[in-house]
């Protein structure tokens, strides 16, 4: 969601001074250009394609799955999200002043706490019109105090659907889910904020544990799942909005502590499967660290800490990563305005860059993930992007938004546009980034009307050829990583994870995929399905001694390894030593010729074109087998004559046993 709100009057100035640095730390997303006269009418002669709710409803199956990095639906044809926000539900106030006043709720339109617009137009008019923006997928964001507020809805709040008189915000949340996927629409639900504050700043609303704890964050995601399970429409969990710095703190990526975001995201998407194996999980990189002065470190990761530290999901086929830019915001600029007062840094905001250099930055914070091979590969999803239409003067905001809807065209991109739904009120536009405005009486503005300089790009987005029909199967790298927790990816070591011994940290596998690579010191793995052995009905091993080994195939070194046709697919460490295997039985007989890699002594194998090409422990020296290869064993040592020393650790992984697979 774009932050700060403006009125109906113009840009909603701030209304009191801050000390310098905590208001240089309270605006972490900034003002939207203002609006002062109308735009000239766009050449709209390309008309977006429409669908009505039945030819929606039968040009794709739920659940949706990834291939690479596509969406698919359950044939496996290609469904790229065509989406907008239907904002609302997630809190429009402001933070300040009479909650029943609509001049204290963004662009004085005030939600209820329910979608936007439902006072204004019938729902089917709206789902209606959503269907002429040439749209398939709907993101619908909420508050977690959507959950558990027992408040009816105002009548005046559904004036328009009267159906929906006598509801919580809950219940009028389940109607519109079910009137949009009845309608053909998938839906992605969109944890957005805590509370129902108005996002981005410092509104308690920072972090997925912001005014909650974890355990309450994903106990809300197990509920929202598990409500809507049945509905195979609803296709989505996108975990969180835009997490950022509050007061005092960064979200991190990977650090193990209570303020990081990748192990959250873990957290929340096994326990999201475990309750719903069909649904996409969705995760939205870091949208800001750090205090926005000159003199301090600060930016907007986005998705670049998952180039060496990605996810892994039990089902690896259901994980999406999604991105936000706006032109007024940049990869270090805050989208402040008014100066460092206000919390404004002199970095260039996305519009202020060259087109090449636009392009650039986009790859690089975001869709790098869509490289096939890697331990990152995923669709990417653009779920927030927009400008100001009617009434919008800055030029630099009309060329970024025609410059990046034509890097969305050419990369195929997924994307939302945010918002969908406005009001108009007194003929005036309140809110001009909505695509879609209603006046008091239910009267319709559409981007599409003339009037809208955004139509000739929104039909060239929607519009655009692409990837579709059959996807093939992509092949699939996992990393597994356990330097603060346990990561068991695997559906039977989530069901057994208590026969490891206690304080060991457990890494295993998504089930179909088999362990290849195993890392020194960070306690990294790398699993994959290139090649993979057919799973036997056989007992599972968890292997922590030398009993199975029957060849000295690394002398003087400690030895793990699987039983007989079994393969590694987990392991276990106590600090850096590892300390198991977890080892699976496999289909049929295989082979038992033994290749020793050994990565202790600087013969680390060089990556090639039969290895994933991305490294998937940086700064560590790890051992990785062939894919026409199993890991069947990892030798270690804690005999300091055996050349412990000169690592410094004892008990690492020093080498791997690799057999053929044939």
């Amino acid at each position: 969601m774009r932050s700060i709100s403006r009125s109906s009057a113009g840009l909603r100035g701030i209304r009191q001074a801050l000390p310098a640095a905590l208001a240089a730390a309270a605006l972490l997303v900034g003002l939207t250009p203002g609006t002062t006269s109308a735009a000239a009418s766009a050449d709209t002669t390309t008309m977006t394609t429409v669908l009505t709710g039945e030819q929606l409803a039968a040009s794709w199956r739920g659940p949706l799955s990834t291939r690479g990095r596509y969406i698919v639906d359950a044939d496996g044809n290609r469904f790229k999200l065509k989406a907008g926000n239907w904002s609302g539900a997630q809190g429009t106030w402001e933070g300040s002043g009479d909650v029943n006043d609509p001049a204290n709720h963004q662009a004085d339109q005030k939600s209820n706490n329910i979608p936007l617009g439902l006072d204004r137009a019938p729902m089917a008019r709206i789902l209606a019109d959503f269907h002429e923006l040439g749209l398939n997928t709907i993101r619908l964001p909420y508050a977690d105090a959507m959950i558990r507020d027992t408040t009816v809805v105002a009548d005046k709040a559904v004036t328009a659907n009267p159906e929906l008189r006598g509801k919580t915000p809950l219940q009028v949340f389940d109607a519109v889910v079910a009137a949009l996927t009845a309608d053909g629409f998938a839906v992605i639900l969109n944890n957005h904020t805590t509370t129902y504050r108005w996002c981005c700043g410092l509104d308690g609303n920072e972090r997925w544990n912001s005014s909650q704890t974890t355990q309450e964050w994903v106990d809300n995601w197990r509920f929202m799942v598990n409500r809507y399970k049945s509905n195979k429409r609803v296709v989505g969990a996108d975990l969180r909005n835009e997490v950022r710095r509050d007061w005092n703190d960064d979200p991190n990526w990977g650090w193990g502590n209570e303020h990081d975001l990748y192990e959250a995201f873990q957290e929340a998407g096994l326990r999201i499967q475990d309750a719903h194996p069909d649904i996409l999980v969705i995760m939205e990189g870091i949208n800001w660290q750090g205090i926005p002065q000159g003199m301090f470190p600060h930016g907007r990761p986005t998705l670049t800490p998952v180039r060496n530290l990605s996810n892994t999901l039990m089902y690896s086929n259901k994980l999406v990563y999604s991105a936000h830019f706006y032109g007024f915001t940049g990869p270090n600029h805050t989208g402040s305005t008014g100066g460092w007062q206000n919390g404004e840094t002199n970095d260039p905001r996305y519009r202020d860059l060259s087109p090449e250099d636009l392009i650039k930055v986009i790859d690089d914070q975001a869709l790098f993930v869509t490289e096939s091979g890697q331990h990152f590969t995923a669709p990417v999803w653009v779920s927030e992007f927009g400008t100001g239409g009617r009434g919008q003067t800055d030029q630099k905001e009309t060329d970024w938004f025609n410059r990046f809807t034509d890097i969305l065209v050419e990369n195929d991109t997924d994307f939302a546009v945010w918002p969908l739904t406005g009001w108009t009120t007194d003929g005036k536009i309140n809110d001009n980034w909505a695509l879609i405005s209603y006046d008091e009486a239910g009267k319709r503005q559409s981007v599409l009307d003339p009037g809208d300089w955004r139509a000739t790009a929104w039909n060239k987005l929607v519009n655009a050829t692409g990837r579709t029909g059959k996807v093939a199967e992509a092949d699939r790298w996992n990393m597994l990583n356990v330097a603060s927790g346990n990561q068991n990816a695997s559906s039977w070591m989530r069901a057994h994870a208590p026969v490891q011994t206690p304080g060991n940290l457990q890494g295993s596998c998504p089930d179909g995929q088999r362990l290849i690579g195993i890392s020194r010191e960070n306690r990294r793995g790398l699993c994959t399905d290139v090649n993979q052995l057919a799973t036997g009905s056989g007992d599972w091993a968890v292997v922590r001694d030398q009993t199975n080994v029957t060849q000295d195939w690394a002398p003087y070194w400690e030895k793990l390894e699987c039983p007989t046709n079994h393969y590694a697919a987990g392991f276990a460490f106590w600090d850096t030593a590892i300390s198991g295997l977890l080892c699976a039985p496999a289909a049929g007989t295989l082979p038992k010729t033994n290749r020793v890699a050994w990565f202790d002594r600087g013969d680390n194998p060089a990556l090639n074109e039969t290895q994933i090409k991305n490294d998937w422990a940086p700064y560590d020296y790890k051992g990785q087998c062939r894919t026409d290869e199993y890991l069947a064993g990892v030798a270690y040592t804690f005999n300091r004559t055996q050349g412990a020393p000169a690592h410094g650790k004892l008990g690492v992984p020093d080498a791997l046993l690799c057999r053929p697979l044939s």
